[in-house]
């Protein structure tokens, strides 16, 4: 039993810590997505865009991962939201959809491993854990 509660602490952890990185990121674009726009190459629009969508993203994480046992569905979500914005970056930082500058498609794919490692936590720390079933 003491090991079933080891193994759900390491996900909560695991979502705790992608919950603030998530945040951090995302307040650092909306605080500074005019700042940041020209020197990474991406307009200030989409520096906030992604700001928003990385707090509501962090809030969700961060619920899940306070939760005493969370739910299995809730972290697949999270797992495939994380993949999906690693593909997305690493895409964009090869594919010159954006006007990326070098330290633009460094700090894409600088924060695209960051996430990549956040997402493999929490893949080995899942199935380890005991999850409830619900959402």
């Amino acid at each position: 039993m003491t090991r079933n509660i080891e193994q759900t602490n390491s996900l909560r952890i695991a979502l705790k810590a992608d919950a603030t990185a998530s945040a951090a990121m995302g307040l650092l674009l909306l605080v500074a997505g005019g700042w940041l726009a020209e020197p990474l190459g991406v307009g200030k629009g989409l520096l906030v865009e992604a700001g928003i969508v990385l707090v509501v993203f962090a809030a969700f994480v961060l619920w899940t991962g306070l939760r005493a046992v969370p739910s299995r569905g809730a972290v697949r979500a999270i797992v495939v939201v994380n993949g999906l914005w690693v593909v997305a970056s690493v895409a964009t930082a090869f594919a010159a959809w954006l006007p990326l500058t070098t330290l633009g498609t460094l700090f894409v794919l600088a924060q695209a491993a960051a996430v990549l490692v956040l997402a493999l936590w929490q893949v080995i720390a899942s199935g380890r854990a005991v999850l409830s079933p619900g959402t």
